[in-house]
């Protein structure tokens, strides 16, 4: 009975994380069209930031709650998540072309994140103030990279059409984005912060129970369940642009995506209690940098992931999920 609780709990908590994170993006674009905030610019902070609000509720709250093998293991397993299982599942659906601004900036960086989330990490294994504090300064950082790259690629294309890639991004994140009225677009704002706290508290609590329930680790539960269940943003929001022909946004979405968790996510999260290490959380990075290198090097061959790698990264992510469950 305590475990059919606790699966409802947790249930009930994706539910409000998904829903409350959806609100506040809907009501935050809204904001910013209305106060003539480039579409650009929306997309790669209140829309990017949006899908990793799932990740950043429940490791905030794991943080708070002196949970750390859920707080870490949320962010190592939305990561592999978002690689292997979302790119290769819209790779099915056509083949994922990569501009190469991508495959030589973004995609390193991500890797280059997750190696010093591992060195950060290992030195006294754990994640401390100073680490996070260094994480949100490179997010800050890298912000405002994104707004510069997103400046320059604009002009670009105001001198030669041929390199649209982000403005078209820009337009699909434009086509999408409803002015609502301000009351409505507060209430979302709102309820969605509340939904997302609410929801944050029930999926730890849900994933805590299932795991002492079941003798289970919280680190397994983290890497599987709650992983998951929190990347379920980015599935549906890349597998909605692949099935558009948006297959570069596809990719962008979840590599910005693992940026943001390890900085963004991570950074708030250790800012505000420290977080502790484990030889399997450590195991778990170094497996994130090498399956990131693998996906990296089926990019750069043809400049796409076709679907025979689509398919290779799902078989890999299936034994992966087998080796966490057996060890």
């Amino acid at each position: 009975m305590e475990l059919l609780k606790a699966i409802l709990i947790l249930v009930i908590g994706f539910v409000l994380l998904i829903k409350g994170a959806d609100f506040f993006v809907e009501g935050s674009s809204s904001v910013a069209k209305k106060f003539h905030v480039p579409a650009m610019l929306i997309g790669m902070t209140i829309v990017a930031m949006g899908t990793s609000l799932p990740e950043c509720a429940v490791s905030v709250t794991a943080s708070l709650a002196n949970n750390n093998s859920l707080a870490v293991s949320n962010v190592i397993g939305s990561n592999i998540f978002n690689l292997m299982v979302v790119c290769g599942a819209c790779a099915l659906f056509s083949p994922l072309t990569i501009r190469q601004d991508t495959l030589k900036k973004e995609f390193p960086l991500s890797i280059i994140c997750a190696a010093l989330m591992l060195v950060l990490g290992y030195i006294g294994m754990t994640l401390g103030h100073i680490d996070g504090i260094i994480f949100l300064v490179l997010f800050v950082g890298y912000l405002l990279w994104m707004i510069q790259s997103a400046k320059k690629a604009r002009a670009a294309v105001l001198s030669d059409p041929a390199q649209s890639g982000q403005i078209e991004q820009a337009e699909f994140v434009e086509e999408n984005i409803a002015i609502l009225p301000t009351w409505k677009s507060l209430v979302f704002i709102i309820g969605g912060m509340i939904a997302i706290k609410f929801g944050g508290d029930f999926v730890v609590d849900g994933a805590s129970s299932i795991a002492s329930s079941m003798g289970l680790s919280q680190t397994l539960i983290g890497l599987t369940i709650v992983a998951m269940g929190t990347s379920l943003p980015e599935l549906v929001t890349s597998l909605v642009a692949a099935k558009k022909g948006e297959v570069d946004m596809a990719l962008g979405n979840v590599i910005g995506s693992d940026i943001f968790n390890i900085l963004f996510v991570l950074g708030i999260a250790t800012v505000i209690s420290p977080i502790s290490f484990l030889m399997e959380n450590v195991i778990d990075i170094i497996l994130l940098i090498i399956m990131s290198v693998i996906v990296l090097a089926f990019a750069w061959t043809r400049q796409q992931i076709n679907r025979k790698e689509g398919i290779l990264m799902l078989l890999m992510y299936a034994a992966y999920m087998v080796y966490i469950c057996v060890r």
